[in-house]
Parts: structure tokens; sequence; C-alpha cells
């Protein structure tokens, strides 16, 4: 294998790792002032057709997925939608530097020690990368911040961490996924549109964004969507 291929999947990873910090700060944004789970069905609309278009266009050399990874495609789009319109609310209750990388570091931990649990230990690299983010997350979660809540943690910490769960299920059920990126993403997006519009149905939430923030949904949809693709690839 060429040092050039070998890169590869680091290249996409770094650039979907771009993309989703692109889209999260606009999901967050435009849920300060939006339902955050009314924008985020929204967003997973317009990531599906973009990502739709593009499976129709090309479809005549993309690999359908299997029944077996299109029920893990659906999976994970239900649990990562979900768990981002959590993290949305948490972006927009709290601090984007302080609950972006707690949702981060454990979407990433997590997975990260299922394969240890699989594969055996990670590289000396590895383990110091995740201390350093250890270290990092306790320096920027100490109670220095004027929103606070309830119990005194900073606003927005514990959804994070929800989402950051969230995230880990998302990650570890799409690598399950078999067959075309554009595909598999595409079909992820029925399953989180259908988990945030059953938690659009059940809070009652109204059913109303202005431009700015149905600019900023679909702009965040087609961003995370992209991100997903270029992930999927880089795990297959």
């Amino acid at each position: 294998m060429s040092s050039l291929t070998q890169l590869e999947p680091a290249a996409f990873s770094v650039t979907a790792v771009f993309l989703w910090g692109a889209a999260d700060f606009a999901g967050g944004y435009g849920s300060r002032r939006a339902n955050a789970f009314v924008l985020t069905a929204f967003s997973h609309i317009c990531a599906f057709v973009l990502m739709f278009a593009i499976a129709l266009r090309y479809h005549g050399t993309l690999v359908f997925p299997s029944t077996v990874s299109i029920v893990w495609a659906l999976i994970a789009g239900a649990v990562g939608g979900f768990s981002l319109a959590i993290f949305y609310r948490a972006l927009a209750a709290g601090q984007m530097g302080l609950t972006a990388p707690i949702a981060a570091l454990l979407g990433a931990a997590i997975p990260t020690m299922v394969d240890i649990a699989l594969e055996g230990a990670p590289s000396v690299w590895t383990i110091g990368g995740f201390a350093l983010a250890i270290f990092a997350i306790w320096l920027i979660t100490r109670p220095e911040t004027s929103r606070e809540d309830s119990s005194g943690r900073p606003a927005g910490v514990g959804m994070a961490a929800l989402a950051g769960v969230g995230f880990a299920g998302f990650y570890l059920c799409v690598h399950q996924a078999t067959g075309s990126p554009v595909w598999i993403a595409a079909i992820s997006r029925i399953g989180s549109f259908t988990a945030t519009a059953i938690a659009v149905i059940a809070t009652r939430a109204p059913l109303r964004l202005d431009r700015p923030r149905l600019t900023l949904g679909m702009f965040a949809g087609f961003l995370d969507i992209t991100a997903s693709a270029l992930f999927i690839f880089a795990s297959q």
C-alpha cells in the first residue's frame, strides 16, 4: 500500500471534521432563535435531497447497500439525528467553545474504546492525543463562566455529553454499513429525519423558521451530509 493511499482516510477524516465544525456552528447559531428539533429536521430534509440527487446522478457507478447495511444506516441516522438536535440545543444554551469539545471527545473516545476491546491497544500517539484532549476538557470546564445550570455546571454540558454518546453510536452503527458512501449517507438521513420529526411531534414544537434560520438549516444540512459521506468513505 502506497503512502498516498494510507493518507487518504486521514485526509477525508480531517476534511469531514472541518465540515462538521462549520455545520455545527450554523446549526447551533440557528437554534438560538428556533426550535432545535425543527431546525434539525429541516436540515436533514435538505441533506437528503442533496445526497439523493448525487446518488441518482451517479447511480450507475455506485454500489447500492445491502438490506443489512440499509438497516444499519437507518439506525445510525436515527441515533445521530436525534443527538445532533440535542447538540444544537446544547450549543444554543451554553458556550460553543465549551460544549463542542465535550461532545467531540465522547464521540471519539467511545468508538476508540470499542476498537481497543476488539482490536487491541492503540498506538502511543493515539493514547497521548486522548490524554491531551481530556486535559483540555478539564481546563475549559472549570467554573469560570457566568452561564450555569441549577447544578452549578456550565450551561449545556449535560446535553453536550448526551450528544457525544449519540455521536459515538452513529459512528459505530454506520461503520457496519457497506456500499456506496453516498447511498449510505442519503439513507441515514431518512432515519435522522424520522427521529427528529417524532421529537417535533412529541414536543409539539411550533413549525416556524424564518428566512435566516431556513438558510442556516439548509447550510448546516449540506455541510453535515457531505462530512458524513467523507467519514463513511474514510471508515470503509
